[in-house]
C-alpha cells in the first residue's frame, strides 16, 4: 500500500482538488455518501494514474484545516466503509490520523482496483478532474478494458471451454441486474447484453464473450461441467464416526446462489426442534444448532474456498453430536492461522464471488461471519465453534448442546 510523507501530503493540501485529491470538512451522516462516492471513484481510477487517490477529511475546499476532532471512533467509522458491503468489489484503502498545518485531520488513501468497474450502491462513480459523477457507457468500456490488463484473481479468469450460451440470460437480466444496479442505470438502454455481462465480470469483454469463473458460478446453466469440484457434499451420519451408517446424502450443484438456497433447506430439515412448554409462560422452540451459524460458515466456505486447480467439494458431515464443514483452500492474503477469525483481518481470494453474494443478499457486511457464528452459538447455549486452518483447508466444527 502506497504511503505518503508529510511533505507529499502538504503539497496536495496546497493544490486544488483533482481526480486524485478530494477535501471534505467533516464526516457526518450527511457527508457519508459523498465520501463513499469519492472512495469508489478513486478505486476506479478512470484516468489510469495507477497511484493512490487521497481523501482529506477535516479540510476546507481551499485546503485549509478546520481543526477536526479526530477520535478513535471517527477513524473506526471511516475504516468500516471498506467492509460494509456498499462498495463492491472491496476497495483497498488505509485510514490514518495525520497532523498537518498545525491541525489533526483524517487521510484516506485508496489504491486503484484490479477489478474495475467498482460500484457504490449500484452506481459506478468516476472522477474527471475535481468533478465526480456516474460513469457512462464509454467510461464503463474503459474500466472493463483496464481490468483485462491487470493480474486478476482466479474467479475473474476466462473459462475457455465455455461459451456465452452456457450463461443464463434470464437469471442475469431478471435476478442479478435488478439487484446489482440502481434503477436509473438499468433504464439507460445504450448498453448491450454483452457489455453488461462484461461490466459485471461475467465475461472477459464485449468483444471476447468467453465466460469467467464467476460468470459460470453466478449465472451458469451447468457450472460443474466446467468447475467439477464447485459443489457441496452433505452427509447425515447415524453416529459419531465417519464409518457409521449414512442415513441421508446430497450432492448439491448449480450456481452458488442455488447451492446456498438448497443447502439451507436441507439443514433446516435436519435441525431438530424442541418445544419447551414448562419453563416459560409461552411456548419456546429451540433447535440443536442456531441456523445463522450454519449460514455464516457456509457463506464463508463458498466465498473463500479455492476454485483453482481443486476438484474437492465443500464437505458438510452431520454427526449425532456435531457438524463438520471442510472448505478446500486455506489462508489467503493477510489471513494466517494465527489471526484467523480476528475482527478486521479480511482478505478475499474471490472478490468477484463476494460481489455476487452481496448482490444476492447472502452477505450484508464483510468480515463478520465468524464473529456472528460465535455470538449465535453462545446465545443458543452451544459450545463455541472450533477451527483448524492451514494452507490446504479450513475445518470447522459446530458442536450440539449438551
Amino acid at each position: 500500500m502506497q504511503k505518503f510523507t508529510d511533505d507529499e501530503l502538504l503539497r496536495m493540501l496546497s493544490e486544488s482538488e483533482t481526480d486524485r485529491i478530494e477535501f471534505k470538512e467533516s464526516f457526518q451522516k450527511s457527508d457519508a455518501d459523498k465520501v463513499c462516492q469519492a472512495i469508489c471513484a478513486f478505486a476506479n481510477d478512470l484516468p489510469n494514474h495507477d497511484r493512490a487517490g487521497v481523501l482529506f477529511i477535516g479540510v476546507k475546499d481551499n485546503g485549509e484545516p478546520v481543526g477536526l476532532d479526530v477520535s478513535d471512533e471517527l477513524l473506526r467509522n471511516i475504516a468500516a466503509i471498506r467492509s460494509d458491503g456498499y462498495i463492491i468489489p472491496l476497495p483497498t484503502m488505509t485510514v490514518e490520523k495525520r497532523h498537518l498545518e498545525g491541525a489533526d485531520m483524517v487521510v484516506v488513501m485508496v489504491m486503484p482496483s484490479d477489478a474495475t468497474p467498482v460500484r457504490y450502491k449500484g452506481r459506478i462513480w468516476i472522477r474527471t478532474g475535481p468533478r465526480q459523477g456516474i460513469a457512462g457507457a464509454n467510461d464503463e468500456r474503459i474500466l472493463n478494458e483496464k481490468r483485462r490488463h491487470k493480474d486478476i484473481h482466479f474467479d475473474q479468469h476466462p473459462v475457455h471451454s465455455a461459451t456465452i450460451d452456457d450463461l443464463s440470460r434470464s437469471i442475469f437480466e431478471n435476478e442479478y441486474l435488478p439487484q446489482a444496479f440502481a434503477p436509473e442505470i438499468l433504464e439507460a438502454n445504450d448498453r448491450s447484453y454483452e457489455e453488461r455481462l462484461a461490466s459485471c465480470r461475467m465475461v472477459v469483454s464485449k468483444e471476447d464473450t468467453t465466460p469467467t469463473v464467476v460468470g459460470l458460478l453466478a449465472i451458469g446453466k451447468r457450472p460443474q461441467d466446467f468447475l467439477p469440484g464447485a459443489y457441496i457434499q452433505f452427509l447425515k451420519i447415524d453416529g459419531t464416526k465417519l464409518a457409521d451408517d449414512v442415513i441421508d446424502e446430497h450432492e448439491i450443484k448449480g450456481g452458488v446462489v442455488e447451492m446456498l438456497r438448497v443447502i439451507e433447506l436441507v439443514l433446516r430439515a435436519h435441525n431438530s426442534t424442541a418445544v419447551d412448554i414448562l419453563s416459560q409462560p409461552t411456548h419456546r422452540m429451540t433447535s440443536s444448532y442456531p441456523h445463522s451459524a450454519f449460514q455464516q460458515i457456509l457463506y464463508n466456505a463458498v466465498l473463500h474456498r479455492s476454485y483453482e486447480g481443486n476438484n474437492a467439494p465443500i464437505k458438510l458431515s452431520w454427526f449425532d453430536d456435531r457438524v463438520e464443514i471442510i472448505s478446500p483452500g486455506g489462508c489467503f492474503g493477510d489471513v494466517t492461522p494465527q489471526n484467523f477469525g480476528e475482527p478486521g483481518i479480511v482478505s478475499y481470494r474471490n472478490p468477484a464471488i463476494a460481489d455476487v453474494l452481496k448482490t444476492f443478499g447472502f452477505v450484508q457486511k464483510f468480515g463478520r461471519g465468524i464473529a456472528t457464528t460465535k455470538a449465535a452459538m453462545e446465545r443458543s447455549g452451544n459450545p463455541p465453534p472450533e477451527f483448524k486452518v492451514d494452507a490446504r483447508f479450513v475445518f470447522c466444527t459446530l458442536r450440539a448442546r449438551s
